[in-house]
């Protein structure tokens, strides 16, 4: 749509090893903790609801603010990223991010420790804004499909293992641990990102950073993620209904300025190719229906079964397991199977993994929780390695940041949205909220993956719009 002038410096295709290792391990560790900690909270909510004496809904603010800070903020770092350069942003964001959290750990209030979750949000941000792009000048065009798979697993295994992790931390020490662990790791990923990290070898002629974009890119996915928590909450509908065409008026000058800008925020041009805009559609939906599950299935753990933490923990550990195994496999098969069949397919074994939890006997056994998660992680990592490499892939090389951008847009928009969903499960259904939570995501899942099925991808092609 827009032929983008770009300025190619220090042209080179990929990173030599042993460089290349260590630019992915330090790429990857950031990665890790920034999407660990949108979940590693999900099992501590009921001791947090208890020890500060809010409701399972308000205590969601916990992990919502996290997600939309790095929701209102992500495309912005995107830019910023093709424009000042990948390497100097995920500096920035691992630094905030390591800070925040120390203030987390250190949070003696629930508000405090909510506002410094969306401090560190801001950091996860800038993280998950440029990591894709990173990855696609650290390794060989050759080599860029099997970064691709490593990097989708590490965001399964990352977003699924929170309450894994939370429950080995847990098992020793007390929930400000969750977050002061963060500091040491991120020190290490500074270190080696500040040593081995490439710079952007193509620089984009003319951008600037486009303050009045960013602004309306706040507000209208800040108003949106409010509203859907307005419900949630049972705001008044007298205070709803104008947030809705406030959110409605700024997002139709939003949408208006990208049309007309050369180098938009929100990848509208990009949007243009319908395998590209298909994979983000259905990537949070995916992540919707994810957020669901890892959020009610912790209180109906421990408020109905009567389990403890430790114990919801090892009970989720099957999931990212599971998706551990099938992410990589899903990458290999994409060479022999179209992408979007089978996305699809994952999907589908995804979605039917959450009716399975939802039909649960009243009294579970240990292995019928099991086998019901490990279906589920099968059936999510098959879904996001070719949906994840398909959305990179579809993207030209000077448009890395932009298209990183919407994969992490995609993945933490589903996520807020969906931890907005079982908020207003909870307020709605309090004695059903995890059996109408898994029912919905079950649903949406199953749809996509109707939809994802008859995507044709090419991933490596990008065809620009005339």
């Amino acid at each position: 749509m827009f032929q983008n002038p770009v300025i190619a410096t220090e042209e080179r295709d990929g990173l030599p090893n042993p460089q290349r290792i260590w630019a992915v391990m330090a790429a990857s560790l950031a990665l890790v903790m920034s999407v660990l900690d949108a979940n590693i909270v999900n099992i501590v909510l009921p001791t947090l609801s208890r020890e500060f004496g809010t409701t399972p809904s308000t205590t969601i603010w916990v992990m919502n603010a996290y997600q939309l800070a790095i929701t209102v903020s992500l495309l912005s770092f995107s830019s910023l990223g093709d424009i000042y350069g990948y390497r100097r942003v995920f500096l920035s964001g691992v630094a905030v991010f390591c800070v925040t959290s120390l203030i987390c750990a250190l949070s003696d209030s629930f508000w405090t420790l909510v506002i410094a979750r969306g401090l560190q949000g801001f950091g996860a941000a800038a993280i998950t804004s440029v990591n894709t792009a990173l990855l696609r000048i650290i390794y060989p065009t050759r080599l860029l499909p099997r970064g691709m798979g490593t990097n989708a697993l590490i965001i399964a295994v990352a977003a699924a293992a929170g309450p894994t992790v939370a429950a080995g931390i847990l098992s020793v020490a007390n929930w400000p641990w969750l977050f002061a662990i963060n500091v040491p790791i991120g020190l290490i990923a500074f270190g080696l990102s500040a040593k081995f990290l490439p710079a952007n070898p193509v620089k984009v002629e003319g951008q600037r950073f486009d303050v009045t974009s960013a602004i309306l890119n706040a507000l209208t996915f800040g108003l949106l993620i409010s509203v859907i928590d307005g419900f949630a909450h049972d705001i008044h509908w007298y205070i709803l209904i104008p947030g809705i065409f406030v959110m409605l008026t700024i997002g139709y000058f939003f949408i208006r300025r990208q049309l007309h800008h050369p180098f938009p925020l929100l990848p509208i041009d990009l949007m243009h190719n319908r395998i590209f805009s298909l994979s983000v559609v259905t990537s949070v939906v995916a992540f919707i229906a994810q957020m669901l599950a890892l959020v009610s299935i912790p209180f109906f753990f421990q408020r109905v079964l009567h389990l403890s933490e430790v114990a919801t923990g090892l009970l989720l550990t099957p999931w990212p397991l599971a998706t551990m195994i099938s992410a990589p496999l899903a990458g290999r098969l994409m060479s022999r199977i179209n992408g979007g069949l089978l996305g699809g397919i994952g999907l589908a074994i995804f979605g039917l993994a959450l009716c399975l939890l939802a039909l649960l006997p009243a009294h579970p056994t240990h292995f019928d929780i099991i086998w019901r998660m490990v279906v589920g992680g099968i059936g999510f990592g098959t879904f996001l390695t070719p949906n994840n490499s398909t959305i990179i892939a579809s993207a030209p090389s000077n448009r890395s940041g932009g298209a990183s951008g919407m994969l992490g847009m995609a993945r933490l928009l589903g996520q807020t949205i969906g931890a907005a969903i079982a908020a207003l499960m909870f307020a709605f259904f309090p004695g059903n909220s995890m059996k109408m939570s898994l029912l919905f995501g079950a649903g949406i899942a199953i749809v996509s993956a109707i939809v994802s099925s008859f995507r044709k991808t090419t991933v490596g092609i990008y065809k620009k719009t005339k």
